[in-house]
């Protein structure tokens, strides 16, 4: 062939391969997801509205969706998963609306873990370092972010000391938009992001959530929709965060930062070609990252430095596999899309 002609080829095959790396798959619902989570190759696990989850053990080939009994009026915005049949569900709201959910049998059955009784909380994420240990995350009370904690897999849930959580600043508070305001990484470490307010802020924890510090970013905000709505931390120094305003969803500025200390100090990207509203961030490799918001998806290959235009497909959470080469997205109407590197 001639070079005009292999040149050609290359390009098209760059074009097919970022554009066809979506699959959509059949859920068997029609309710809205925010919660997803990888857990291999084979095993994902979607949460969503009216008391709403669906699993997968072949990869998406079938999608089996039901409701948890009694949580019918529920919205299950965080779902952790850790194989085919142990899984936690997070439901969002005021008071008692917030509740912890386990099952450890395929959801077959479902043993509430926790409910709040606080009628000034509002929780908004799990994460969990292993089966055991695990941390959840309400919007402020009386000054400050409520986080409480599990060592003993879901049995008993303990609130850190407010003492322990910085002030929290007017207006301040996580987005439940895609489960991933709040991540851990290694053994002990935390992160939860914020909006609302007039600085965006990025709290850590290096001892299992007992205490906390914060930091702000130069991430855009100012008013109650906008902020930071996911975080993502490749090791225990290099870190990203992503958002926007979700009122404003095909609208970029000033949406993504950097940070190299482990959240101590973080650089906005600027010029970075991400250009719109998103709602989920994570690595997919090395140094390859993808965001994933309701107008579309965008691929990074170095750190989140660079952003590229993957699909128009929308999508609002997306959780890629701990060890494979998988990832699932989801969004409205009981959508879900598979991701294959």
């Amino acid at each position: 062939m001639t070079k005009p002609i292999l040149l050609l080829l290359g390009i098209l095959l760059v074009h097919v391969t970022a554009a066809a790396q979506w699959q959509a798959q059949s859920s068997g619902t029609t309710v809205r997801f925010r919660g997803v989570s990888a857990v291999s190759d084979q095993i994902a696990w979607a949460s969503g509205a009216n008391g709403t989850y669906a699993r997968t053990i072949d990869s998406g080939k079938t999608w089996q969706a039901a409701v948890v009994p009694g949580a019918e009026k529920l919205d299950f915005r965080d779902v952790e998963a850790f194989d085919a049949n142990t899984a936690y569900l997070l439901s969002i709201g005021p008071g008692d609306a917030s509740r912890i959910y386990k099952t450890t049998d395929g959801g077959k059955s479902w043993a509430l873990q926790f409910t709040n009784t606080n009628p000034k909380a509002f929780f908004d994420a799990i994460a969990f370092w292993d089966v055991n240990n695990g941390l959840a995350v309400s919007d402020p009370v009386d000054g400050r972010f409520v986080v409480i904690r599990t060592s003993d897999g879901g049995k008993t849930w303990m609130p850190i000391p407010p003492q322990n959580m910085p002030p929290a600043l007017e207006g301040e508070g996580a987005f439940a938009a895609s489960g991933t305001c709040l991540i851990v990484q290694g053994k002990t470490n935390a992160w939860f992001a914020t909006g609302g307010a007039r600085i965006a802020r990025v709290f850590r924890s290096l001892d299992n959530g007992q205490t906390w510090f914060v930091a702000s970013t130069p991430i855009k905000t100012g008013n109650a929709a906008s902020g930071i709505f996911s975080i993502a931390f490749k090791d225990a120094r290099l870190g990203i965060v992503v958002g926007g305003d979700y009122q404003k969803e095909k609208e970029a500025s000033d949406q993504i930062a950097i940070t190299q200390d482990g959240g101590r100090n973080w650089t906005l990207v600027k010029k970075s070609g991400l250009m719109a509203f998103r709602s989920a961030v994570t690595w997919i490799g090395s140094s390859e990252l993808l965001a994933v918001g309701p107008s579309g998806s965008d691929l990074s290959t170095d750190d989140g430095a660079s952003w590229k235009a993957n699909d128009e497909a929308g999508f609002h959470a997306f959780s890629f596999a701990r060890k494979g080469s998988t990832g699932w997205a989801v969004g409205e109407k009981g959508r879900i899309g598979k991701f294959k590197r």
